[in-house]
Parts: C-alpha cells; structure tokens; sequence
C-alpha cells in the first residue's frame, strides 16, 4: 500500500469513533487480535493521552457488549444486521455503546457523529438509515426487551450477558444458573491490573512504599503476596520503576502453575512455551536468579521481547532457543513447565475479542495439540523430576481430561499430591489447581503437576 493510499485510509478514519471503526473492522474480518491493533493506534502520536483512553475505551467496551448491542440493532434494523456494511454495523455498535455506556457522551453527539462518519464513507442513504435507527432506539431505550429467561434461558443469556451460544450451552451444563451469570458478569467488568513484583530489585515492603508514594491504591493477592492488584487502571508502563525493573504486568492465577514446580536455585528449568515470558521471569525469581532456565519458542520476534524483558528485570539465568517446541532436543531437566497454547477461556475480561474468535471445533483442535505437548514435555524430565501442565482456559477438555488421557498413556508418571502446599479452595476434585473467574477473582487457569517415578 503506498503512503497516499495510507494517508487516504487514516483521513477517512480519523477521530476516536473512526478509529475504532477501523479496528473492529479488521477484528472481526481478520485473525488479527484486538489488543494488537489497539496498540498499533495507541503509539500514534496525533492522539492525546485523553482520546487514548477513549479509544480503549470504546474498543474493547464494543467488543465485550458485541452479544447484547446486536441484539439491540437486529430489533431495529430492518433485515439481516450480521449482513450490513462493516462500516454501518460497526459505526452502530460504536453509536449504541456510548448511549447505552458511557455517561459522559449526550445521546445526541453519539447520533450525530454516527451519522456524519457513515456519511462520509457509505453516503447519505446509509446515513439515514443510521439516524432512524439509533433515534428509534434511544425514544424506546427503557422498553428494550431480551428473549424470557422462562422461555428461553440460553437466548436470554446469550443476549445479555453477550456471550456466544455455544459457551453458554456448555457453561449451564456445568454450573447452575447463578453461577453461569456471575461468571459471565465477571467477564463482562472491567480488568483489573495485577502487579508481580521482582524480588531480586525490590522487597514487598519497599514496594508498598512506592506504590503509596504516587497514590496507587492496591490490595496484595490473597494467595501469593508477591502479587498487587491495583484498584485502578493506569499507564503503569511509564512509571520509572517499570523502566527499572522493579516489576512485571502478570495475573496473580499465572504465578500458581510456577509454584507448583517447585523450582530451587540451581536447578535446570524449562520452560517449553515460554514467550512473552512472564512465567520464565517468574521462576527466575523463586530460584533466586541462580541455575539455569531455557525458555523455548518458535518466534525470534517473540524471544526478542522476552530478553528485552529479562534484561529489565535484572535476570540473567535465562537463556532462549527458538525453535519449535515438537523440534527440541536437550539433555534432561529437574523441572518442565509446558504451558500451552489454548482457548484463553479464563482470560475474557481482558481479552474479550477471544470469545468471538474461537468455536467448539477449536477446542477441539487445540486439545489434539495440547495433549502433544505435554507428552513432548515428558521426554525432557528428570527422573523424580516434575512437569506442571498448564493452561488460562477453565475448559475441561483442556485442562484434566488432557492429563488424564496422558497418565492413562504414561504409567511412568503420576499426579502429585498438593493438597498440603496450597488452599483446598484452588484444588479440584482431581486434585489439580483450578481458580474460576468470578470465585476467585482472578483469570481462570488450570494446572496440574506430574512426577516422572524413579
């Protein structure tokens, strides 16, 4: 594309609302991932850190509510809205979702700039159409009605809460109705920003210190105290102790699967799927920087960022191979770390996009891969040493029943007993960690420690 053609798209685009047409344009007819392409628009200079903040806003609010707007627009669209124009569709949900969420915008300004934005892309009669609906919704936005719950649970839910069908199926299948609206409820919040400290620059108590020192107020994790949970969203990034290494951007679930392999200093570690790197610098952490961690990953790309992190940190331990994890080969390690690629089930409140992205058939096909992985992880331990299995995914075909299908295959290993070194309330009935979103307060994930036998 040349540079006109670029500038032609940016002038066409521009604004807050535009850009965020533009990018859920490319969300839903790509692959390309939301937090990506936010991020490309974020580093654009022209925008000021209020417009910024409007635009994540906007954004990943449209994502999140994608289930309950449609279903607002279907009513009042005359035809199919799934077909209409993405610049319609999506210059009606950034419209709606401001009238429906965000106080600070008048209903009218949503309507006009609507209007104007589709105006000048798709012409007047798309405009038009524009204006009849969101007037229309707006004079009968207190008699909006969802499916009956009576009638139809799943339709009701699937409406409301904004959630795909089949997730929902599932979910109600294994919880009961009120936990399958927390749960979804939970997702649908905003994030919260989780803080792991890095003990090698800093302690947890200078650490207070610091985040009282510019008015960040915080409450520490209720399982691993190293972890702080911010009570506020915030550029956390530009603050100089970030810069300085005195912390990494991690949720407290992802630091359970690292103390369940009980790694020591001195020990060789791997870490099979290793970028962006934050469990690697974790485990860095617990062995006190002293040993040897090999952090595996396909992408140079990825493994750049994740040295560039580990320099920040002050971590030397850790060493990067890039290749694929099926074409490694190494001497045998005390300790495996295979945490797999998956569905990111447990992640929705900060990645919303994925709920939409993914399907019952990806699941399946994830599950084949996962179960390979974890059986590759089992080639490169010790014996009496550990491999923790693990996913952010609260999806079972994920979690146990890939570890169940491999210790069925591997009577070599065994699942460890953990029910003395964490809370019975992290352990399922398999005896392997679980946190759940919205009972836990924290990302979903699952992880499950084996122990290859003498």
């Amino acid at each position: 594309m040349s540079e006109a053609e670029v500038h032609s798209i940016k002038a066409l685009y521009d604004g807050v609302r535009g850009r965020a047409v533009k990018i859920l344009n490319r969300v839903e007819r790509t692959d390309a991932y939301l937090d990506k392409l936010l991020d490309i628009e974020l580093k654009d200079l022209e925008l000021i850190s209020e417009d910024k903040a409007l635009l994540y806003k906007i954004v990943h609010g449209v994502v999140r509510w994608m289930g309950r707007l449609d279903w607002i627009l279907n009513g009042f669209y005359k035809g199919q809205f799934s077909k209409a124009i993405p610049n319609l569709k999506n210059g009606l949900r950034v419209a709606l979702y401001q009238i429906l969420f965000l106080d600070k915008v008048p209903d009218y300004a949503a309507v006009n700039e609507a209007v104007e934005f589709v105006k000048k892309l798709q012409g007047q009669k798309p405009a038009d159409l524009t204006n009849a609906i969101l007037r229309n919704i707006i004079k009968n936005k207190n008699n909006i009605r969802y499916p009956n719950p009576d009638e139809d649970l799943l339709g009701y839910i699937t409406a409301y809460y904004s959630h795909p069908s089949w997730m929902v199926k599932r979910y109600l299948k294994r919880f009961d109705r009120e936990d399958v609206e927390k749960l979804l409820a939970f997702n649908n919040e905003k994030p919260f920003l989780t803080l792991k400290v890095n003990n090698l620059k800093v302690g947890q108590d200078e650490f207070k210190e610091l985040l009282k020192s510019v008015n960040l107020d915080y409450y520490q994790g209720k399982y691993l105290p190293e972890f702080f949970i911010l009570k506020n969203l915030t550029n956390i990034t530009s603050w100089e102790y970030f810069s300085k290494g005195y912390f990494n951007i991690q949720d407290e679930s992802a630091g359970l699967a690292c103390k369940l392999l009980d790694v020591e200093p001195g020990m060789r570690v791997l870490d099979l799927c290793a970028a962006p790197g934050g469990k690697s610098a974790y485990l860095a952490g617990l062995m006190h920087n002293q040993g040897e961690i090999i952090a595996v990953d396909k992408y140079e790309s990825r493994l750049k960022i994740l040295r560039k992190n580990m320099e920040r940190l002050g971590i030397t331990c850790v060493k990067t191979v890039e290749t694929d994890a099926f074409d490694f080969e190494n001497d045998k390690f005390d300790r495996v770390l295979a945490d797999v690629s998956c569905s990111g089930s447990g992640t929705l409140r900060k990645k919303p996009d994925i709920k939409w992205k993914h399907d019952l058939l990806d699941l399946r096909r994830m599950s084949e891969l996962q179960y390979r992985l974890l059986e590759k992880a089992s080639t490169l331990v010790n014996d009496g040493g550990y491999v923790v299995y693990s996913t952010c995914s609260i999806e079972p075909e994920e979690n146990f029943d890939i570890v169940n299908k491999f210790l069925n295959n591997h009577p070599e290993f065994k699942l460890c007993d953990i029910s003395k070194k964490f809370p019975q309330e992290l352990i399922d009935e398999h005896g392997c960690i679980q946190t759940i979103p919205h009972v836990h307060n924290s990302d979903g994930a699952f992880a499950a420690k084996l122990i290859k036998n003498n």
